[in-house]
């Protein structure tokens, strides 16, 4: 796919108030109005260019929600305080009470926390299906469905939507097609591929530096302003409100993207390769043997690359926690949940990010106890990184020992 997204975040320019290279920060968490008939129609959503309360919006988040419209070619975006604020708020926007939600069965432990646990309070159930399977999608969608929901990359396992195909079989049901592209920024661009709504946890590769959280919400400017209406928005009413100063930190990260990007794609690569010729079961969509990588390869920008995001199987929960004590001790990277860090994170999923999904699904879907989650970094050197974590899995009887290669 060749679509130029960082073009277009390079086209949007602003100047701070007093002419500023970058646009002035709005410290305000209320805005006057000259006349009271503005206040009122400010309130009932028809006025333009006009800031009511920071929970509504500030000039600060609007700035970043354009360039990450920008990003994934929307109509629109909205930033929140975290992703599961944006997560949350679309799901509450789009279903009701007895409503239905087909989603895929390998997601971020939190979304399926939320999918699987808390929804049914409000009688709004959920089936998680393998999205891979087309078939099972279409065989799980009931007169009460309201969205179909996944990862364009999945967390943790890495499987691949074939978005093309998921947003033909949604328009086949009149139903919204909502994508968490949190794992692929520029790698891939699901609204130029069918998806309706496009979702992103901000504080991983986006702002790519672990200060914060945040998400957001890319969509017609339609959908948008229904999350922000003051009386039936879910994105104004649950409150999950980015901050001023975060929105402008954020947006100056952005700048750097395309560089970080093609960075984490290229060492993830150089990583998955050698692992694999070393003999150990590595998931990446980069890969030939990934099932999914024609389908990864066909969607994809390809100058961004597979993504930063690769998976190890090392056998058992012990060695995993072993290899990712002892490659934190020699400085490879750090034990640590999230990703897009320019150090290399790495977890056990199963016990970590994903532990809100029971055991027995767990192997259901194929999450083993000894998987590792690699958020690779930035590394000048990979081959440098490499032989080091070769090294660490030499020691522990991981690989067994032999000529190194290389």
């Amino acid at each position: 796919m060749d679509y130029k997204a960082s073009d277009s975040i390079q086209d949007l320019q602003y100047f701070g108030e007093f002419g500023g290279v970058n646009p002035s920060i709005s410290d305000s968490s209320t805005y006057t109005f000259l006349s009271a008939k503005t206040m009122f129609d400010t309130f009932e959503g028809n006025t333009e260019g006009c800031y009511l309360y920071s929970r509504h919006s500030t000039p600060s988040n609007l700035y970043l929600g354009e360039a990450l419209a920008a990003l994934e070619g929307t109509e629109a975006a909205n930033v929140t305080a975290s992703g599961m604020g944006a997560i949350t708020a679309v799901i509450f926007q789009l279903c009701d009470t007895d409503d239905h939600i087909v989603s895929s069965r390998t997601i971020y432990g939190g979304t399926y926390a939320f999918m699987k646990n808390f929804l049914k309070k409000f009688k709004i159930g959920t089936s998680f299906v393998d999205i891979t399977n087309l078939e099972a999608v279409e065989a799980a969608i009931t007169p009460k469905t309201k969205m179909i929901y996944c990862e364009a990359v999945s967390n943790p396992l890495l499987e691949i939507a074939d978005i093309k195909a998921l947003s033909k079989l949604a328009k086949k049901y009149n139903l919204p097609l909502v994508v968490d592209n949190t794992f692929s920024p520029l790698s891939i661009a699901p609204g130029k591929l069918g998806a309706d709504i496009i979702i992103h946890s901000l504080t991983k590769f986006i702002n790519g530096s672990s200060d914060c959280v945040a998400g957001v919400v890319c969509g017609t400017s339609d959908f948008c302003l229904s999350l922000k209406d003051v009386n039936n928005g879910a994105g104004m009413l649950l409150g999950s409100t980015m901050d001023s100063l975060r929105a402008s930190s954020i947006l100056k990260n952005m700048r750097t993207l395309h560089i970080r990007m093609k960075k984490h794609s290229e060492n993830a690569l150089y990583l998955a390769e050698n692992f694999v010729k070393d003999g150990l079961r590595v998931v990446y969509p980069g890969l030939k043997a990934h099932p999914s990588y024609q389908i990864m390869k066909d969607q994809m920008t390809e100058e961004y690359g597979f993504g930063g995001i690769m998976t190890l199987d090392v056998g058992s929960l012990d060695k995993a926690n072993a290899l990712m004590e002892l490659m934190q001790a020699k400085n490879l990277g750090y034990l640590a949940v999230s990703l897009g860090f320019y150090k290399t994170l790495f977890s056990a999923p199963g016990s970590s990010t994903s532990s809100e999904i029971p055991m027995e699904e767990q192997e259901e879907m194929g999450l083993s106890n000894g998987l590792i989650r690699f958020s690779i970094g930035l590394d000048n050197d990979i081959h440098r990184t490499y032989k080091t974590m070769k090294n660490c899995m030499l020691e522990l009887g991981i690989l067994q020992e032999r000529e190194l290669s290389k």
